[in-house]
């Protein structure tokens, strides 16, 4: 036993210079393919092996992205070049480039990803992965739910759970004291609850909802884990909950189905969807066809996931920069004040209309300015399926991860873009929101760009309006309390901590 034992120790020794050879013999085969990679990119000398620059970007993302950015804009290149677990990466500062790579999403050129891992997380069936005929189609079926009368419907179901909520925040206000509470949480679980009810309506039972919120919880901390798919790990939780998420989604659209076909009135998002969907589901049959193509409720389920997806962590980062932004500036806050008080009054006992929503010209230029100011997803990953020439002297390789920034843009082409200022967006001898068009990619540009980015700029609207009229606030302010952090959406450093106390004599209802 003792000589087999020195026999294997005897092996093990004579094969460790050929294991040491191999790892050396990999790390410069990796050091070699990222250099032919980056080219003239400016970017770290050496990476470490496999896993790149994956620790600091999740020990912080903010500092991890701001030096991509600075080492972007002092190179005058607008782009440059990292390595991330396994995958090189370029990261793009300027505007115009960016709109390339939005204006290219297609087959041979970059396909939109969402998240470096998303495929696995969201699953390959989804809105973000479809290119051409097949998305501009599905596109054009969406499109009825975001008409005028649609946009009105979810106004009314928006502000009723807004108001509820914010009675909610008054009340643990006034329980403890008046001490200041981030409202981060708050307001995601206010989105939450929100993107449940006009979305998917009467659909949602309360035991639906919990579980529901607790499976998108998983979602969001998976989000910014690391992307190990194994058992007990952040992200395989995060991906059975998206699953079921989906599943959950397409129930409700079965039943929206059912109810649409009997004859009833829409009264969320997916009923809109289905009352078009079942038109044309009886036109095929009617003519001996199949049904259209994405009509399945599993695959709507995933689709509506996608929207909720966009819909929910962006307006929380908004509500939230929004809340900041006109604590910070009072000449800002009364205009907002003024203009509402001037349309809709809390005492009224009714809703903000569509057509008050749509007068309140200034207040909806603050909206546009805070997502400006602090786009909620800063970044927009896509992944090159082809190599891409971006420019005259770079090309982008096969199996890249490109990462336009939308919050760099924001800061180029406007005149003094460092400063909060809602007139670039109202003052019509400016127009910035025309002369710089192309630098405003909160929403994305190209075939991609927000289906629903009038809603998100409503919802938006529609809270400072409720906002403001209904609570006294102020900002309980420390040293770095605006720096952003990620949460996986851009956020106050201290979750927007504020002091609040009712401002109008009856709370309203309807």
């Amino acid at each position: 036993m003792a000589a087999e034992s020195l026999s294997g120790f005897l092996d093990i020794r004579a094969a460790a210079p050929f294991l040491v050879a191999a790892v050396a013999f990999y790390f410069l085969v990796e050091q070699l393919s990222y250099h032919r990679k980056k080219g003239p990119l400016p970017g770290p000398p050496l990476v470490v092996p496999f896993l790149g620059s994956v620790a600091h970007m999740i020990r912080d993302p903010t500092g991890y992205w701001d030096g991509q950015a600075a080492r972007a804009k002092k190179s005058g290149a607008g782009l440059a070049a990292d390595f991330l677990v396994g995958r090189f990466i370029v990261f793009i500062r300027d505007s115009e480039l960016s709109q390339r790579v939005f204006a290219n999403v297609r087959p041979d050129a970059f396909h939109l990803i969402g998240h470096p891992f998303g495929k696995k997380l969201f699953g390959e069936h989804n809105l973000i992965y479809m290119f051409g005929e097949d998305h501009k189609d599905l596109r054009r079926r969406i499109a009825p739910n975001f008409t005028p009368r649609a946009l009105s419907t979810y106004a009314a179901l928006q502000q009723r759970v807004i108001l509820a909520h914010l009675r909610r925040w008054l009340d643990r206000s006034a329980a403890e004291g008046g001490r200041a509470f981030p409202i981060r949480v708050p307001c995601r679980d206010m989105n939450l609850e929100t993107s449940q009810t006009v979305f998917a309506g009467p659909y949602l039972t309360g035991e639906a909802r919990r579980r529901f919120e607790r499976d998108y919880n998983l979602f969001n901390v998976g989000l910014m884990a690391l992307p190990v798919d194994l058992p007990g790990f952040a992200f395989r939780r995060a991906r059975q909950g998206v699953a079921r998420l989906v599943r959950t989604l397409g129930e409700c659209a079965r039943e929206s189905k059912a109810r649409m076909r009997a004859g009833g009135e829409p009264e969320c998002l997916v009923d809109y969807w289905m009352q078009d969907t079942l038109r044309e589901i009886e036109e095929a049959a009617a003519a001996g066809r199949p049904p259209p193509a994405h009509t399945d409720d599993e695959e709507i389920g995933g689709f509506m996931f996608d929207f909720l997806f966009a819909a929910q962590d962006a307006s929380t980062s908004s509500l939230c920069w929004a809340v900041s932004a006109l604590d910070s500036h009072p000449d800002v806050l009364a205009r907002v004040r003024a203009e509402v008080a001037a349309v809709w009054s809390p005492e009224s006992g009714e809703p903000i209309t569509a057509e008050k929503i749509q007068a309140m010209r200034y207040t909806q230029a603050v909206a546009r300015e805070v997502v400006r100011y602090r786009p909620p997803a800063t970044l927009v990953p896509h992944i090159a399926g082809e190599a891409f020439r971006l420019t005259e002297w770079y090309t982008v390789p096969k199996g890249a991860i490109v990462f336009p920034s939308v919050y760099e843009s924001s800061f180029q082409g406007f005149p003094e873009a460092e400063a909060f200022d809602p007139e670039r967006f109202f003052s019509e001898s400016r127009r910035e929101d025309v002369a710089f068009k192309r630098n405003f990619l909160a929403f994305g540009a190209g075939p991609h760009q927000c289906v629903g980015q009038r809603y998100a700029l409503n919802h938006l609207v529609l809270f400072m309006a409720l906002f403001v009229s209904v609570v006294d606030f102020r900002r309980e302010r420390s040293p770095g309390c605006d720096d952003p952090v990620y949460m996986p959406t851009i956020v106050p450093k201290d979750g927007c901590a504020v002091r609040l106390t009712q401002r109008c004599a009856k709370f309203p209802s309807f």
